[in-house]
């Protein structure tokens, strides 16, 4: 038996493997770059009169029903909605719906 015969021989990778493993290396630069992540409870139109007049204890109504889904908003587009929880007396956001890619491009219209 030949010395050749009893080496594995490494099988060539399939054409393109090399592309989509270096692809995802290639991308791991995305992971590390900021996005602002807002949580909008609602809005409201006010004069600046009305501004003015604001103090302590005031209250502002928004254009929001109570239990109605909080959008959470990355770089100012809509990506999800969540309602308010508490976790060790912090509020956080449970997200209860994910707007699709497909969605989300529609609204960029």
């Amino acid at each position: 038996m030949s010395e050749e015969a009893g080496k594995v021989r490494e099988q060539p990778e399939a054409p393109g493997a090399e592309k989509a493993q270096g692809g995802i290396r290639d991308m791991d630069f995305l992971l590390d770059i900021p996005l602002e992540v807002m949580v909008e409870l609602g809005s409201a139109r006010m004069y600046i009169r009305d501004l003015l007049q604001l103090g302590q204890g005031s209250v502002i109504e928004l254009e929001k029903l109570a239990g109605e889904p909080m959008d959470v908003l990355v770089n100012k587009k809509l990506v999800a909605r969540g309602e308010v929880v508490v976790i060790n007396e912090k509020f956080g956001v449970r997200l209860t719906d994910i707007i699709s890619p497909t969605e989300r491009i529609r609204k960029l219209k």
